[in-house]
């Protein structure tokens, strides 16, 4: 960890140093409602694990703000965050600040990460929401204050490096609000010097401060040219806050200065309640305005009783909920938990939906650090050694007491597939294992095992979440997998019928085999599958040897003529003869695939290849450049629409064949600015000729030589 340090035991540190009653009792209360813990969230790039550091820094829980450059950072310390200069999974840091403790929570920015998030938020107690104000980054901001009003988390608005502005903040809070459906309400103004924010405007202290690199900002007198402008939007402000407190709209309506703590006590309340989305400015890369967002933190983010409420937990005795599963190579499971009531300690037997476990340590995290503790309570955020049995999104608890899952954990749909081999056929034993460890740490992979193409497909949310789970297998389980396409289920089906006979003879001294049959093969509808019947009269084919037949037929059907499965159609046994010694279940069985190996060429074989049901979700501005990408692959648009209680957005419904699905999110993504997406489904199967048909049966014929 370089220089960094544990963070020092503020709590105590800050009591004993308080000089006043009044203080000291503020700290204390804060210490008994428990810690905070804290959600940093936002738009890829938008600076969330550098926000984290200049915080640990701050409060002294680093010696040294670290760089992501440098690669000194707390977050993103793995292998793969560092390989690829990206949040790939959730960095986690416990501090202190003034007497409150508090967890940080940096989760991803990249939609191909963001199923961390899913487990992570509900357990918070609010979620600072880090961007930048760069219009082509709305949709991604309105998704995520979409998913955190939907939750009912609590949760403010920090502009970033706004050492880099070139647009005024009174025009970008205007250019944001449409992200959200709460009201942005401006907290500070930035003070300006030679085109530079040097400085800004505390709206409810009404004390402008000076910004210093690296360190708290500095008191300074409020510059005369400022004045109107701090009127102007600390009115603004309050008139904001006045829709949800009428004592205060009649203050302003009568020209009535408010009291200080009135306009800090409606804040406070009303962003616990969700009512408005108070905004902060700073950057995070210098410390500036680090110091102010963690008294904002201090004084107004909720404690762990308003999450305990929000998640029906209240009657709760003991509950936690696991946030994060970590399969460390030395320190075996960890479970990331979050403690809403009571105690959970070394040794303690906590109830979770498939049976009890018993804790086997309890730890505390920085980083990619552990430290061991002491039993964790109500708000804090702990590591809890080995709990086999218990996973993500599960809510546990201890005793008898009702078990309550407070939040299902959902992982969306996934929308890229690659075929995975090993590169060594000796890892094939340790394979299973290793994958479903890393599976249990991110809920949005999935493996299938496809038995037309015999391969093994890993599922998940595009090919950056795929790459960076292959190299963790490689790195922590030494398991060198290789990825390729994922073959596409082609059929195939025949567009004419035939009679044919299909006998089976052979003598080899003793008893021979004999078996024979004259089938009818027609083609059906498309979709009805296969029908197997028979019309035999007289016993020309006995009774219990039919089945043997139709055994038999299906056997063929598995690979016909074009090398695929043969669908849609119906096969009648119509004759046939048996000898009353030679004649077998196996004979019979191997008449009836002779007569449809000869029988199936002549019915005008034909490919089908499987079309999908697809619907993209975009903003409004991408539908044309999706509908393009659709045409581009051969699909057909059914239509699109508004996309429900989506402003600004739109869905596309289209029908596009499954071999050109492949790498779609790759670039619907890059159309949309990393956030379409789209749900697909199988819905029928069509023909296919030409040349796309003579390519897919030559790779066919290549891949069985």
């Amino acid at each position: 960890m370089g220089d960094r340090v544990k963070g020092p035991t503020a709590a105590a540190a800050t009591i004993a140093a308080a000089t006043t009653g009044e203080k000291a009792a503020q700290v204390a209360k804060s210490a008994t409602r428990g810690a905070r813990c804290i959600a940093l969230v936002g738009p890829y790039l938008s600076g969330k694990t550098t926000l984290l550091e200049a915080l640990l820094a701050r409060t002294g829980a680093i010696n040294r703000q670290g760089t992501l450059a440098d690669k000194t950072s707390v977050g993103d310390a793995s292998p793969e965050a560092r390989g690829h200069a990206m949040s790939v999974e959730i960095n986690i840091a416990d501090t202190q600040y003034l007497g409150d403790s508090f967890t940080f929570l940096d989760l991803p920015g990249s939609v191909e990460f963001q199923t961390e998030s899913l487990a992570a938020l509900p357990a918070v107690d609010l979620a600072v929401v880090v961007c930048e104000p760069d219009a082509r980054r709305l949709p991604a901001l309105q998704i995520i204050l979409k998913s955190l009003t939907q939750q009912g988390i609590p949760h403010i608005l920090f502009l970033n490096k706004i050492d880099s502005f070139d647009t005024p903040v009174r025009e970008i809070i205007p250019m944001l609000q449409p992200a959200s459906t709460r009201p942005l309400v401006l907290r500070q103004v930035p003070i300006w010097t030679d085109g530079k924010a040097t400085g800004f405007i505390d709206l409810a202290l009404e004390r402008a401060f000076n910004y210093r690199t690296n360190a708290a900002s500095e008191a300074m007198p409020l510059p005369d040219a400022m004045r109107q402008r701090e009127s102007e939007a600390r009115f603004q402000m309050l008139e904001h806050v006045a829709d949800y407190d009428d004592a205060l709209m009649e203050q302003l309506l009568n020209d009535l200065p408010p009291q200080r703590q009135q306009v800090f006590d409606d804040l406070a309340r009303e962003l616990r309640d969700g009512l408005i989305c108070p905004v902060l400015l700073g950057s995070a890369q210098h410390g500036n305005g680090i110091v102010r967002l963690l008294k904002v933190l201090r004084h107004e983010a909720p404690f762990v009783e308003l999450a305990r409420q929000r998640l029906g937990l209240e009657g709760s005795a003991t509950a936690a909920q696991i946030i994060k599963t970590i399969h460390s190579p030395h320190g075996g499971k960890i479970s990331i938990t979050r403690v809403f009531a009571g105690s959970i300690g070394e040794g303690t037997v906590v109830r979770g939906v498939r049976g009890e476990q018993r804790v086997a340590g309890v730890v505390s995290v920085l980083g990619d650090t552990f430290s061991k503790r002491g039993a964790a309570v109500a708000g804090e955020t702990v590591g809890l050694g080995k709990l086999d049995g218990i996973g993500t999104g599960e809510t546990i608890t201890v005793g008898k007491a009702a078990l309550v899952q407070a939040a299902k954990l959902t992982p969306p749909e996934p929308v890229y597939g690659l075929a995975i081999q090993l590169a060594n056929r000796n890892d094939d034993v340790k394979l299973s294992a290793a994958l479903a460890k890393l599976m249990e740490e991110d809920p949005a992979l999935r493996l299938d095992h496809n038995a037309s193409s015999q391969q093994m497909v890993l599922w998940g949310q595009g090919e950056m979440h795929l790459r960076v789970t292959l190299e963790r297998l490689k790195r922590k389980y030494a398991i060198d997998a290789q990825s390729k396409p994922r073959q596409v289920a082609y059929k195939e089906t025949i567009r004419k019928s035939t009679e044919i006979r299909g006998r089976h003879k052979k003598q080899s001294g003793g008893h021979g085999q004999f078996g024979d049959v004259v089938l009818d093969i027609t083609p059906l509808p498309r979709g009805s599958g296969f029908k197997f019947g028979d019309k035999i009269h007289g016993g020309t084919v006995p009774k219990q040897f039919i089945p043997s037949v139709e055994i038999g037929v299906r056997d063929y059907l598995s690979a016909g003529p074009l090398g695929f499965p043969v669908v849609d159609l119906a096969v009648t046994l119509l004759d046939g003869s048996y000898h009353s010694v030679d004649s077998s279940d196996m004979a019979f069985r191997q008449a009836g695939r002779l007569a449809m190996s000869e029988g199936l060429p002549n019915c005008q074989p034909v490919l089908l290849e499987p079309i999908m049901s697809v619907s993209v979700n975009a903003p409004s501005e991408a539908t044309a450049r999706v509908n393009a990408i659709i045409a581009q692959r051969r699909g057909q648009i059914l239509g699109f629409d508004a996309r429900q209680d989506w402003p600004g957005w739109d869905t596309v419904d289209a029908h596009i064949p499954e071999n050109e699905m492949a790498d779609l999110i790759v670039e619907l993504r890059s159309a949309t600015a990393g956030v379409g997406t789209f749900s697909a489904r199988f819905d029928h199967l069509s023909e296919l000729n030409g040349k796309l048909a003579d390519q897919v049966l030559a790779a066919r014929q290549k891949s069985a030589a």
